[in-house]
């Protein structure tokens, strides 16, 4: 009869068992430090605009974004350090769920494009509404808006939704008929910004007021650039999609070893027992 293996023997492999352990670990301390730049962020703001635009609000998002990483990562983590077979499957079902949403969400933005522009351009049109209430924001609008050249959702006059640039008679505020001065044209010798320079443009035409600023709407602009870096977005899903996928095989792979382990801890206990052995 063959003898069993020794107990100094083990199918657990410790390369993918630490491997596994230390990839959770520097996820797990980001998550941390994105739940608490959302989190103060958050305690930051005034109660009012954060109640005004919780929809749109970034630091929400860090801070949901951060939560879901953290969780995952900690049943890796404890779960690879104590070879826990529960806490493994549940981080490997819930990273191949975030991942199959991912190729999900992408399949479907490329296969209705026309309903996925339909909903970025009311994102934008709600964040406009709140631009005044939120200086976080205010920040991710003027900076989108001067990276793409832009301005406004579908064109520039979409800024008369914003209470405050409303392009009406009875409009009492300074800023009536005006936009953001992240609209403006650069200029590359101008020294200190003209936060002014948008003021009044709503009430032009297209052609005079596209003498002072971008009269282009951020979701052609966006869907203009989406199409001609489609390679440099490819990169980014792939560079985010393979942690993902080596963390599945890398679980899959490390509960597999603690079956057989522990298959081969019962088979030496059966055996110690018999009287023959």
């Amino acid at each position: 009869m063959a003898r069993p293996q020794g107990d100094e023997f083990s199918f657990v492999s410790p390369a993918v068992k630490y491997v596994l352990f230390f990839f959770n670990t520097l996820f797990w301390m980001i998550s941390m430090a994105t739940v608490a730049v959302g989190v103060y962020a958050r305690l930051l703001k005034h109660a009012e605009a954060a109640l005004a635009c919780l929809a749109v609000d970034p630091a929400v998002l860090l801070i949901a974004v951060g939560v879901l990483i953290f969780l995952i990562t900690f049943c890796g983590c404890v779960g690879s350090l104590r070879e826990n077979i529960c806490l493994l499957q549940a981080f490997s079902v819930c990273l191949t769920i975030v991942f199959l949403l991912q190729l999900a969400a992408g399949v479907l933005g490329f296969v209705f494009s026309d309903k996925a522009r339909g909903k970025v351009s009311d994102i934008i049109n709600a964040a406009i509404v709140h631009y005044r209430d939120d200086p976080d924001l205010q920040n991710l609008i003027d900076f989108g808006q001067k990276e793409f050249s832009c301005c406004g959702g579908a064109s520039y006059k979409d800024w008369s939704q914003n209470m405050y640039f409303n392009c009406t008679p009875t409009n009492p505020s300074q800023e009536s008929c005006s936009v953001p001065f992240s609209c403006c044209l650069r200029d590359t010798h101008q020294a200190v910004v003209n936060t002014q320079c948008g003021w009044g443009v709503q009430a032009r035409g297209y052609l005079e007021a596209g003498a002072v600023i971008y009269t282009t709407g951020c979701v052609d602009t966006l869907g203009s650039w989406i199409h001609s870096n489609l390679l440099l977005l490819g990169g980014i899903a792939l560079g985010l999609a393979l942690p993902q996928l080596v963390g599945i095989v890398l679980a899959q792979i490390l509960i597999h070893q603690i079956k057989d382990q522990i298959k081969l801890q019962l088979y030496n206990h059966q055996h110690r027992a018999d009287p023959w052995y």
